[in-house]
């Protein structure tokens, strides 16, 4: 019939848009670059647009690489589906499978052309896929963050390069290691490329041999340098490699990188990165420099860490990549609490430094860290270095509960101070300030700014008129003190082009003190600016730049609310922070009945606030009820300063400003755990144990995990190979220590702890362990248990103590013993769990002393001791055990007995609880 006959030609039109309008979508999946990133689970992914999704697909084979999902590497798959409109979000997710399931995903690049536009959307996750990491999912929707639209003659991403490495003859055979290569060009640089060969049995980098690779980028200008690394694999010896040679396949260039250098931790500069810049007649080569990268940890408890720390230097000319610090140019164990660990990283010129990336992977007990500050010299002879202040946690529990932060540098300094009497502004001579900063393509005009000094005495402003890129300005900066802080402010003048301020290089003609501020902003003509920078000192902690966050509370009356301008000044202790605009210089703001307004202000380290300027001008002479100004610390939410004013603020005339001074009332500090656990536990655990030099007869090990409330069952430890395994612990409260107890006879030698880490299943709470220098059972594998402490970043863990516990045998006829000996110590902290007492002897009359090592037990209250019945004369007459801290005998705890341990006398008990 017609509806039939209407249906069928529908499906022919729709048949007909669908063949029009298939695209193929090339997914580019970037895995991060964190230890365990990788994955072996099936990745499903959904595309989603404005004209519907692409539903649930398969990531089966990537395009550029063997094995996919790998560390650090990108993937490409192709999708083809119908014309999904503009791509909005994609649902991203593994089933779990195979033995390394977790993934930590980068992000995600769609690129597809539609008509005559090719389209690139970015997809950033940063996060892991992972069931017992970060809050547990294994699907996460992602947003498209970025678009870019390319124009179709561009030929989008088909710069191939024929790349061929040569290996030296030295070089050890290969083994199972991922070598990777970057190149960086004067406009971008490519992906990580794994260098694998596409034929399945092929061996690459055999010792003498060329091996060849075709790898595809976008368009990267002039190619300066290519970076190559190694994979940190155990047992990994190494590779010679003697020279990289790049030839782009459409323009015939060829670049030459001439390397001759080992890839190891085992010879010359123990690396596994390397860069090189390449050779060409046309342009010079690049120098390679060895940086100095400095990292200067806090001194608070649980500052330091035993974690892995990398870090990626950033210049105007590339970065380093991230880098692994390994060795350590001071003495010790690096990153420990006050100390400052020194690491050298090798890499191309970069140019000017202008930030770091520094983060940790979370490994080992402790893994929390406070850094204070990072400075990077340019060689090991440079007498200058480039700062980068932190002052906060690196930690999942602290401050910003982040592992990983990116700090811009604030200048740089003289590395010591010169060999001059201690530096005093008051010392005769000169400020000698250049200022640069961008061209001003008209001199007529000029951008009205102020410099403002502050000094501990008092503070200076030097109005400045800037006409061109450079300017120079001399003053003594008399009677101000010791300067401390720089602030600039401005415009103050209406011009009609922005500046930009790059640097002011400040040098002293009396004392020989040097630096250069690093501003990097932008001075607009329509904004009152206004930024600041601490003074960088030789041999001196600079002050922390801190941003605080402002929040207004207009009050809930009738006509409470106000429109106008008003600006804003934070008074601490040790400075303001200037004068700071809240609308825009052309505009007003409104303050709304009931409504918080929040800001944000970056100053250098005020020191304890006292007191809050507001002002405040209505063109309709509004009244504005101000109820209170809250202030937080970005950088340390855990304390909140408030400044009540709860009154209006009273109208005037059109002119002027009415400003209110409106002193601290109070500040609330919230606990250092800023991260809360909102999920109850239920006391199920994720555990790993990882040890060596384990006999191959070790017999079973048991774990009892105590807390402030008691402690958990023995479980059997099923692995000591760093396979998670699953403790239930039940309501013990805070975990304390860790007991591993021995169910068999002793050992003989002792099992080396490396590792011990306790994840709970629901609240996704971390703890760690001391563990350095632990063996299992003792170094000589006589004991029985050992014990390890928790180690929390906001409160120290209990001390390990070495008690000395003498046993008196009695008097009487027949009282000794030839049995093993068992003794559990009770106190408010736990318990000993079951030890045998060492020594054998318990003879008649004589008093027998043991020691006993034990996370600290706190004060005894009972001690449970037994024997076996086992040996002749196994009946035993107990008068009294004798406890104190190993080297501490004024504190003493006895417990008496005076009975018999006897299966053939009295009421036949070989165990007795002493009180």
């Amino acid at each position: 019939d017609g509806k039939a006959f209407e249906s069928c030609a529908n499906y022919r039109d729709n048949l007909k848009f669908f063949l029009l309008l298939v695209l193929v979508y090339e997914v580019h999946v970037y895995t991060g670059a964190k230890p365990g990133a990788e994955t072996d689970s099936n990745v499903y992914i959904n595309l989603i647009g404005t004209k519907g999704d692409a539903g649930k697909r398969k990531l089966h084979t990537s395009k550029n690489n063997n094995v996919k999902f790998r560390y650090g590497q990108m993937d490409i798959f192709c999708i083809k589906a119908v014309s999904l409109g503009d791509l909005e979000k994609v649902l991203i997710s593994h089933d779990g499978a195979g033995p390394g399931n977790g993934w930590f995903l980068d992000k995600i690049v769609i690129k597809h052309k539609e008509g005559k536009e090719a389209q690139e959307i970015v997809f950033p996750c940063n996060r892991w896929l992972d069931e017992y990491q970060d809050d547990g999912k294994t699907e996460r929707e992602l947003a498209a963050n970025s678009k870019y639209f390319v124009e179709e003659n561009l030929n989008y991403n088909n710069i191939q390069w024929r790349v061929q490495v040569k290996t030296a003859r030295d070089s050890p055979e290969p083994q199972k290691c991922k070598r990777t290569l970057v190149i960086y060009g004067s406009k971008a640089k490519s992906d990580e490329f794994l260098l694998s060969p596409q034929t399945p049995g092929y061996v690459c980098f055999l010792p003498r041999a060329t091996d060849e690779f075709i790898v595809e980028t976008g368009d990267l200008g002039d190619v300066y340098k290519i970076r190559v690394s190694c994979d940190d694999v155990p047992g990994f010896e190494g590779w010679h490699l003697k020279s990289f040679h790049l030839q782009e396949l459409h323009t015939k260039q060829e670049l030459n990188f001439d390397c001759r250098c080992w890839l190891s931790l085992n010879r010359e500069d123990k690396e596994l990165v390397k860069e090189f810049p390449a050779v060409n007649k046309d342009q010079k080569t690049l120098p390679v420099q060895k940086y100095v990268v400095s990292v200067h940890i806090g001194d608070r408890w649980g500052a330091e860490t035993f974690a892995n720390v990398y870090i990626t230097l950033y210049g105007k000319r590339g970065d380093t990549g991230v880098r692994k610090l390994h060795n350590s140019l001071a003495k010790g164990r690096k990153f420990q609490r006050n100390k400052v660990d020194s690491f050298l990283v090798e890499a191309v010129s970069l140019s000017r430094l202008q930030k770091v990336v520094i983060g940790h992977d979370g490994e080992g007990y402790g893994a929390g860290m406070f850094l204070k500050m990072v400075t990077v010299k340019e060689s090991q002879d440079s007498d200058k270095e480039w700062v980068f202040p932190w002052w906060n946690w690196l930690d999942t529990h602290l401050g910003l509960c982040e592992t990983v932060c990116e700090i811009v540098t604030v200048g740089r300094r003289l590395f010591s101070s010169p060999k001059l009497p201690e530096i005093n502004m008051k010392s005769s001579g000169l400020w000698i300030m250049d200022i640069t900063g961008s061209d001003l393509s008209d001199e007529e005009d000029p951008i009205c700014l102020s410099f403002i000094f502050y000094g501990n005495l008092s503070h200076k402003k030097l109005p400045l008129r800037v006409t061109g890129k450079a300017i120079q300005i001399k003053d003594e900066l008399a009677d101000i003190g010791s300067v401390y802080k720089v602030q600039v402010t401005g415009p103050h003048n209406k011009p009609k082009q922005p500046w930009h301020l790059d640097l002011l290089h400040m040098k002293h003609t009396g004392t020989n003190e040097e630096m250069c501020l690093a501003f990097d902003c932008w001075f607009s003509p329509n904004e009152d600016k206004c930024v600041e920078l601490p003074v960088l000192y030789a041999d001196q902690e600079p002050l922390p730049v801190v941003e605080y966050l402002i929040h207004l509370h207009t009050g809930d009356l009738k006509k409470a609310d106000a429109t106008g301008e008003a600006y804003l000044c934070i008074q601490g202790e040790k400075s303001d922070s200037g004068k700071r605009w809240l609308n825009s210089r052309n505009g007003l703001i409104a303050f709304a009945r009931g409504q918080v307004d929040v800001f944000k202000i970056k100053a250098v380290y005020l020191g304890k606030l006292n007191q809050v300027l507001v002002g405040f001008k209505s063109l309709k002479k509004d009244e504005w009820f101000l109820e209170k100004v809250v202030i937080k610390e970005v950088l340390y939410p855990f304390s909140a300063h408030v400044f009540v004013h709860n009154d209006w603020v009273n109208k005037r005339s059109k002119k002027d400003f009415v400003e209110v001074a409106i002193p601290l009332k109070e500040t609330s500090v919230t606990s250092l755990l800023a991260k809360k656990f909102d999920t109850k536990s239920r006391g199920c655990w994720q555990a790993w144990v990882h040890c060596t030099q384990v006999p191959e007869d070790v017999p079973d090990i048991q774990v009892v995990v105590f807390g402030r409330k008691g402690k958990s069952p023995a479980q059997k430890v099923p692995n000591l190979n760093d396979n998670p395994f699953l403790l239930t612990v039940g309501d013990i409260g805070d975990i304390t220590k860790v007991s591993f107890v021995l169910s068999g006879p002793c050992l003989g030698t002792g099992i080396k702890l490396h590792k011990l880490r306790l994840k709970d299943l629901d609240s996704k709470e971390e703890l760690g362990f001391h563990t350095e220098a632990q063996c299992l059972f003792g170094e000589d594998g006589s004991e029985s248990v050992t014990e390890v402490a928790v180690v929390r970043p906001d409160k120290p863990p209990l001390r390990e103590v070495l008690y000395s516990i003498s046993v008196h045998t009695g008097t009487l006829p027949a009282s000794g013993t030839d049995a093993d000996v068992f003794i559990t110590v009770f106190g408010d902290q736990g318990d000993s769990c079951k030890r045998r007492l060492r020594h054998s002897n318990f003879e008649k009359g004589q008093v027998c002393i043991s020691e006993m090592r034990a996370v600290d037990l706190g004060q005894f209250s009972k001690v449970f001791v037994e024997h076996h019945n086992e040996g002749y004369g196994a009946g035993w007459y107990l008068d009294q055990i004798v406890i104190h801290e190993s080297g501490k005998t004024d504190d003493q705890y006895a417990f008496l007995c005076q009975q018999w341990l006897d299966s053939g006398v009295g009421d036949a008990q070989m165990g007795r609880m002493l009180k």
